[in-house]
């Protein structure tokens, strides 16, 4: 299997997966996991137009979204140096590094303040996690200073959608925010004319 068929497959799994979790977040993580990792441990899928950076800031693009909104993957694209402020999800979400090295600071709640409390490197092949239960508050960047990092997040939601928080560091102060997504057009996973004229000959 090759190119857009890898994404076709995992979005078929994660949708099974959800079905079959019907919330149990640890389920949902640690088979997500799994799924995730087999998607990110090829890079011959992600069209290109999902991978083009911005001078300006992150991108986070859109490459499917549950009909029910239980689920969604995007790309984020970071150009070099890129980051985001200290933010949360209040949804479960999974990050499966594809290319390049992202560095995520976790932070937890002491009083009204937010401290560091550790720090996790992504290469690619591996994925992490976030969620409310297990830690939901971290700051994220593309670790190298000269070039491109991607990776793919899946999300408990249509993450563009969600009502969210980003805080300042010092004084843990929440403000809502919205992400979106970078683009107005998904990729088309179920085009499968080419391989099915091939087939009849």
């Amino acid at each position: 299997m090759s190119g857009i068929a890898r994404l076709r497959t995992f979005v078929q799994d994660m949708t099974r997966l959800v079905e079959q979790a019907a919330g149990r977040e640890p389920m949902l993580i640690d088979e997500g996991h799994a799924l995730l990792g087999r998607l990110v441990a090829a890079d011959d899928w992600l069209p290109d137009v999902f991978a083009v950076p911005d001078p300006t800031s992150y991108r986070q693009y859109l490459l499917w979204c549950d009909p029910l909104e239980r689920f969604s993957v995007v790309s984020f694209v970071w150009g070099p140096g890129q980051k985001t402020p200290v933010h949360d999800h209040t949804v479960w979400g999974l990050i499966g590094m594809l290319r390049g090295t992202e560095t995520a600071t976790a932070f937890a709640r002491d009083g009204n303040r937010l401290v560091a409390n550790g720090e996790e490197r992504l290469t690619p092949g591996l994925v992490g996690a976030v969620s409310p239960q297990i830690g939901d508050i971290h700051a994220v960047s593309n670790a190298l200073a000269d070039r491109t990092s991607i990776s793919i997040h899946v999300y408990g939601a249509n993450i563009g959608a969600v009502a969210r928080h980003v805080f300042d560091p010092q004084t843990g102060a929440p403000k809502p925010f919205v992400s979106g997504y970078s683009n107005t057009l998904a990729p088309n996973l179920w085009d499968r004319s080419a391989e099915i004229r091939a087939a009849l000959g």
